[in-house]
């Protein structure tokens, strides 16, 4: 039995699946005795009350259960009891009861019976308090120097202190610079109230200064007020701790001493009345509950501190005087008397566990035997010792612990016997050829396993024109040492003889062994494997030890087979029991292999976006070319067609081959991701052996550098896997708390120029985590985390390049889009202002679509001189008709013009030759791309205004 563990005198268990927490537990007399005894009153958050009066079970009574006095459900979750005078017109002993929305007082009362049963109590409410806001915790005292009756104090949620005197209320007020709720009590010798704020220091606020402050209902209101006119609520004095604090602790067992214990997460704390420190205690470990008590030594002060290694430990002051080993963690200490003894430490876990027990030693009657000395044969340990030698020598040539020692024999034996004779009843599935019976001859096949063998099927195969009855045949599953026999017929199937008459049987199976190929010397030590797509991996074993080298000639082959190993060992060893069983990867990382396969992805991306680009010009080239030979065509005055067919033939041609090159690149990115992800398992696989990652660590790992699934046109592999590495560098793996980042970049994510950066950071991540960094998402706790898409909250344009689009604010949007709105007055103008509205009308909507709104003066300058080009194509060539009603009716417009259009054609076609033919093409090209980078997925607005010039232009 050890010593420094705490004796059990009284314990019991607590309903199932219920919650319990700090200021669930609380001793006193409660149903005033009046002998001095105290009971215990436990609460929980499932809303059941219970009273115990715990005693030790002696020799013929029953289980513990006898010592509970009451048990009532209560309609809500338990916050806190307290014992205390809460009855204005009486000096009993009164339980208060804190429920979220509630305060209840209650008093409980014991009957004496007249049968064996005992005592009978009861819990009878004698107030209630309804609250307003929501409950965090309470306290009580006597406030104002009252000492007949205690007043109680409730924090709520959103920082409001509300008083209670007995049955009624006094007045609430809101805390200065509230956030979040914490530990709350009252120290009677100042008269104040102590609390620690969300900034994670002591306050302190004397009742007096609470009573005259302003009065308000709402946190607005104390806020306005407090500038405006009466008092503002202002501490007494405060203290920064740095940390946040679990409990407050005023003790008052002796009127000399005037000290403030704070527990908090890594430090105990002792004050003194006006906020200076008296000392501090650096703590090892993280509390989970404390409560200080009276010392028997002068001008000390004794503390019980709880952690969650199930430990209670004694401080006097700063000393460490006893540590005893509980049952469970607890989350609430109280000190109580009973009558069989006195200073029992009552302890609560959260899940129910109720103990009382004592710290003390128990006498050990155990005596260590006496050892005979004797003198050491050092010529007999020598001789153990080569015999040891021996047998680990042996041990290591053997193997049998590393590697599967060969078999020679086979698991499967097959045998074929053809019989003799002619079947008397011939079993050949076609009756005759040319009119003679077609005979047959039976063959049988004899299958004897050596193992369990599971799943046999057995084919059979001979040449033409010989045929089988059956040609496959599913076995039942063979045991060991068992035999099945099954049997066929061959017979003739065609009117030519065979040139062969033997055939070949086939059995496959699935054994529970890894593989079937045995070696040709029983130690090897290597096996390959031939992968369907080329590429071949060795798994190598060492003979001396247990280590196994895998390796390939690409760095991601090794992916499938360095995972299938990892998993097997840990089944095997799981099978087997071992616990202390561990794989591990003593480096270094191959980071070189793997940036290769990155480079070669990105190269691709690159390709693709290239080949993107020249498809796009050339489209565009091509339809310019089109409509340039239509409107030849469709001209009645024929014309030459100045080697336009076979400019377009050539164009054609290079846009065919550029779209077979893109598909090609492709399917080549699309291999070379698949590529990259295995290569990224393979590391983030090495990296885990190599530290030892847990598993929430490697899923935080496996989604930093694989966040995607596939590759995307708007976002990449690259970008993805170079933000996240960055967030992780800036936050859990930065170099010192100070360093890490407040908040998270959310910018636009788009194609990088190179790979530089991201290797980079790659390099840098492995080399914070071999130098002990540890992946955790802790420091994200109070980060707010936005949600990063591609492009940031607008839609992807599919235009041939990309476009950074910042977000546009609605309204300066939609003031911009009525501004560059063509008016409908364009008919009634002259034909100059109108051409001018649909210069302006087209540089709105190609900057809308295109362009940010930051510099639209600038777009629309760019715009202005692609019209003045189609003023000049438009004298030159006659415009295509878009409406052939329109057409039929404005035919007798045309022939008046007729004349003056031919003698423009032909002053054209003198000026024109093959060079002004190309280039009138690449006018023709430079003009279309604008029109054809308008986005699909521009809003509404933009699509009627692109209509709208198109509209006027056919009209005028």
């Amino acid at each position: 039995m050890s010593l420094f563990k705490a004796r059990d005198w009284w314990a019991a268990v607590l309903g199932e699946g219920e919650e319990f927490d700090q200021g669930c537990l609380c001793v006193g007399d409660v149903d005033n005795s009046g002998s001095g005894h105290d009971k215990i009153v436990v609460g929980s958050y499932m809303g059941m009350l219970r009273v115990f009066s715990p005693h030790p079970a002696k020799p013929g009574e029953p289980s513990p259960a006898h010592s509970q006095l009451l048990e009532v459900q209560l309609r809500d979750p338990v916050i806190q009891v307290e014992v205390g005078k809460f009855v204005s017109c009486s000096d009993l002993l009164h339980l208060a009861v804190l429920h979220p929305r509630k305060l209840s007082v209650y008093s409980v009362s014991g009957t004496a019976g007249n049968v064996e049963h005992g005592v009978q109590y009861q819990l009878k409410r004698v107030y209630e308090h309804n609250l307003q806001r929501t409950a965090c915790n309470m306290t009580y005292g006597t406030f104002g120097g009252v000492t007949d009756h205690h007043s109680m104090c409730i924090q709520s949620m959103d920082g409001m202190l509300m008083f209670f005197e007995q049955e009624s209320y006094s007045f609430g007020r809101f805390l200065p610079g509230f956030l979040l709720p914490g530990p709350l009590c009252y120290c009677s010798r100042t008269d104040t109230f102590l609390t620690v704020s969300s900034a994670r220091q002591v306050e302190s606020y004397r009742y007096e200064t609470l009573a005259v402050a302003t009065d308000a209902e709402t946190r607005q209101d104390a806020e306005q007020h407090g500038k405006t006119a009466g008092k503002r609520l202002t501490a007494d004095w405060t203290l920064v701790l740095g940390e946040q604090a679990l409990d407050l602790s005023v003790p008052s067992f002796s009127p000399s001493s005037s000290s403030i214990f704070v527990c908090g997460e890594r430090n105990l704390y002792c004050l003194k009345d006006n906020g200076h420190i008296r000392f501090m205690k650096k703590l090892e470990y993280n509390p989970s509950c404390f409560l200080p008590y009276s010392s028997v030594s002068e001008g000390t002060t004794n503390t019980l501190v709880g952690n969650h290694n199930n430990m209670l430990l004694v401080y006097q002051d700063v000393t460490l005087k006893w540590a005893a080993q509980l049952s469970c963690s607890p989350v609430a200490v109280r000190l109580a008397n009973f009558p069989d003894l006195k200073g029992v430490v009552v302890t609560l876990s959260n899940e129910g566990h109720l103990q009382c027990s004592y710290m003390g030693t128990d006498p050990s009657f155990f005596s260590t035997p006496k050892v005979d000395a004797r003198e050491q044969d050092y010529s007999q340990i020598d001789t153990e010792m080569k015999s040891l030698q021996r047998v680990i020598r042996q041990a290591t040539r053997t193997q049998a612990d590393i590697l599967p020692v060969a078999e020679t024999d086979e698991d499967l034996t097959v045998t074929a016997t053809v019989s003799t004779n002619m079947d008397s009843t011939s079993q050949a599935l076609i009756p005759d050829i040319d009119g003679l019976p077609v005979p047959s001859v039976t063959v049988k096949i004899k299958v004897t396993s050596r193992c369990a063998l599971q799943g046999p099927k057995l084919t059979v195969c001979v040449q033409p024109p010989l045929a089988v009855t059956q040609d496959q045949l599913v076995l039942e599953p063979l045991g060991v040492g068992s035999i099945t026999v099954v049997a066929f017929s061959a017979f003739l199937n065609g009117h030519y003889p065979p040139a062969d008459l033997t055939g070949d049987v086939a059995v496959s199976y699935s054994s529970p062994t890894d593989f079937l190929e045995k070696s040709e010397d029983k130690e090897g030590n290597a096996l390959a494997f031939h992968f369907l797509s080329g590429p071949r991996v060795t798994v190598m074993a060492s003979k001396t030890s247990q280590r196994y080298r895998i390796q390939s000639e690409s760095f991601e082959d090794i992916w499938l087979v360095a995972k299938e190993l990892v998993q097997r060992f840990d089944r095997h060893f799981a099978k087997q029991g071992v616990k202390d069983f561990r794989n591990s990867f003593a480096g270094p990382i191959p980071l070189a292999e793997y940036f290769e396969t990155v480079d070669h992805h990105f190269e691709l991306r690159v390709s693709a976006e290239k080949y993107q680009d020249l498809l796009s010009e050339r489209a565009v080239q091509f339809r310019a070319i089109q409509r340039r030979l239509l409107t030849r065509f469709k001209d009645k005055t024929p014309a030459p067609l100045q080697n336009l067919d076979t400019l377009m033939e050539g164009t054609y041609r290079q846009v065919i081959a550029l779209a077979d090159a893109a598909e090609e690149n492709r399917a080549c990115l699309n291999q070379a991701f698949v590529r990259l992800r295995s290569a990224t398992h393979l590391l983030i696989l090495l990296v885990s052996l190599w530290q030892g990652l847990n598993t929430e660590q490697n899923t935080i790992l496996e989604a930093t550098l694989l966040p995607l699934l596939q590759d995307t046109p708007q976002l990449g592999w690259e970008e993805s896997v170079d933000a996240a590495v960055s967030h992780l560098l800036r936050t859990c793996l930065s170099r010192s708390p100070k360093d890490q980042a407040l908040s998270l970049s959310t910018s636009q994510l788009n194609m990088p120029k190179d790979t530089v950066r991201l290797k980079k950071h790659i390099t840098l991540l492995c080399d914070r985590l071999g130098k002990g960094g540890r992946l955790s998402l802790a420091s994200e706790a109070n980060v707010p985390t936005p949600v990063m898409m591609p492009g940031g909250c607008e839609p992807i344009a599919e235009a041939v390049t990309d476009l950074e689009e910042p977000p546009l604010q609605q309204e300066s949007a939609t003031k911009f889009i009525k501004k560059k709105q063509p008016s409908k007055k364009v008919k009634s103008k002259t034909d100059k202002d109108s051409k001018d509205k649909k210069v302006s009308a087209e540089g709105a909507v190609k900057e809308t679509v295109e362009e940010t709104a930051e510099e639209p003066v600038k777009e629309v300058k760019k715009e202005k001189k692609d019209p003045s080009k189609e003023k000049k194509e438009s004298t030159k060539e006659p415009k295509e008709p878009k409406d052939p009603g329109k057409e039929s009716k404005k035919e007798s417009l045309k022939e008046s013009k007729e004349k003056k259009e031919s003698s423009k054609e032909k002053k054209e076609s003198s000026k024109e030759s093959g060079k002004e033919s190309s280039k009138d093409t690449s006018k023709e090209s430079l003009k279309e791309p604008g029109k054809e980078k308008v986005s699909r997925k521009s809003s509404v607005k933009v699509k009627e205004k692109k209509k709208e010039p198109d509209a006027a232009a056919g009209e005028g």
